[in-house]
């Protein structure tokens, strides 16, 4: 029968649990994380957000659209006032 004895025996992991640390956890102190953002790119990231919103946004509001076919269908509602506040309007938003 043969037999092993002391293959490097317990002294290798006595010398690492002896191994004193050099240096403690506050030693290592650092300054708060930071980041510097250009105004290229604050500017790039507002030009981003508007077109996704705009991607989002649908190019005609089906339920005014609705509304306002309902409201065309009634005889009284294309009154001379009416037709001279829409135009008034739209001059408005043009600055006219």
């Amino acid at each position: 029968m043969m037999s092993v004895n002391k293959l490097g025996g317990l002294q290798p992991l006595n010398n690492v649990q002896n191994t004193k640390r050099t240096g403690s956890a506050a030693a290592y102190k650092s300054a708060p994380d930071s980041i510097s953002v250009s105004d290229e790119a604050k500017e790039a990231a507002k030009v981003y957000y508007m077109n996704q919103v705009a991607a989002e946004t649908p190019d005609v509001r089906a339920d005014l659209v609705a509304a306002l076919k309902e409201k065309i269908k009634d005889p009284n509602f294309l009154s001379p006032a009416v037709i001279n506040a829409t135009a008034e309007r739209i001059m408005a938003s043009y600055g006219l």
